[in-house]
């Protein structure tokens, strides 16, 4: 089983673009990355999607490799592959963390979500994203506890790891 992103944290962004990873989160990327070899700089793609997405989507090589390949597995030619090939061939760069740990974030991704002068990171699984501080405090961080106000009291959110959707 494949390692995962866990946590969240604050970092500075300079004004080349430059933003550290958190240090566990380099672990989970060098470890997803089949062609990685110490003293290597391992690579990841980051997502920017449409414009409904107000953060970038980190992906290690391995979780955009199931991405691509469950893509590949739609018909040729359908509207489904080509919007989803747009949205994570089209609209997604390939990088690596540099020497120093850090990600060099283009100005095009940079203005796209009005990232400034500190970046947001949070795990999500296989993927983090990195959200503009201010834009993830006012359109997400409250989701989760919403979520939890509208469950009954007596529910534990821990019986939903049971449930399994029918394939």
């Amino acid at each position: 089983m494949a390692r995962r992103f866990r946590g969240e944290s604050h970092h500075k962004v300079d004004t080349k673009g430059r933003v550290s990873i958190p240090a566990s989160f380099r672990r989970v990327i060098e470890a997803a990355d089949a062609n990685w070899t110490s003293g290597e700089a391992p690579e990841l793609v980051i997502v920017y999607g449409d414009h409904r997405r107000n953060y970038l989507e980190c992906y290690t090589m391995e979780a955009i490799n199931e991405v691509d390949a469950k893509i590949d597995d739609l018909a040729r030619g359908s509207i489904e592959r080509r919007m989803l090939q747009r949205l994570f061939h089209g609209q997604s760069f390939p990088t690596c963390v540099d020497e120093t740990g850090r990600l060099v974030l283009p100005a095009k991704l940079r203005q796209k979500i009005d990232l400034d002068k500190e970046a947001f990171f949070i795990a999500a699984g296989d993927t983090f994203q990195i959200w503009k501080p201010e834009t993830y405090q006012t359109e997400e961080a409250g989701k989760t506890e919403a979520w939890l106000d509208d469950l009954p009291d007596d529910v534990d959110p821990m019986v939903y790891l049971d449930s399994k959707k029918e394939a």
